[in-house]
């Protein structure tokens, strides 16, 4: 067989076109997203800086005895659920985060998250270490 090296290629080789076709589409990407910058307006200026306080984060701590504590005071169950309805009744919604001792009854965690439940308090965090 001979080869012939005159032969005309009727194929078009476009890998190297499409790989041009993508630089330039990064670079058009990179380029819009840079340019995008927002409208600049006179902002007023109030006389007094209002500070903003938000509902203040509740914690309950049990420790591995079963107390139960509310803000590191010890409460009972009864006192727990009237001193956090109070609480709800002047603020709907308001951050509870819950930790228990490893070593602490499930039950008393469980009973917590009961009275928790029954105040409709939806904002719950369980605080847990991270492992090692």
């Amino acid at each position: 067989m001979q080869v012939d090296d005159n032969k005309r290629y009727d194929d078009i080789n476009v890998t190297p076109m499409v790989d041009l076709y993508l630089v330039l589409l990064l670079i058009f990407i990179i380029m819009t997203t840079a340019g995008v910058q927002g409208v600049k307006v006179n902002l007023p200026k109030s006389g007094k800086p209002s500070k903003l306080e938000g509902p203040k984060m509740q914690a309950i701590t049990i420790d591995n005895q079963g107390n139960v504590k509310l803000n590191a005071v010890t409460v009972t169950l009864a006192a727990l659920e009237s001193q956090l309805g109070a609480l709800k009744a002047r603020t709907p919604e308001f951050p509870v985060v819950v930790r228990g001792d490893s070593q602490t009854q499930y039950q008393t965690i469980m009973n917590v998250l009961d009275v928790l439940g029954r105040l409709n308090i939806s904002q719950i965090g369980l605080a847990t270490k991270p492992a090692k």
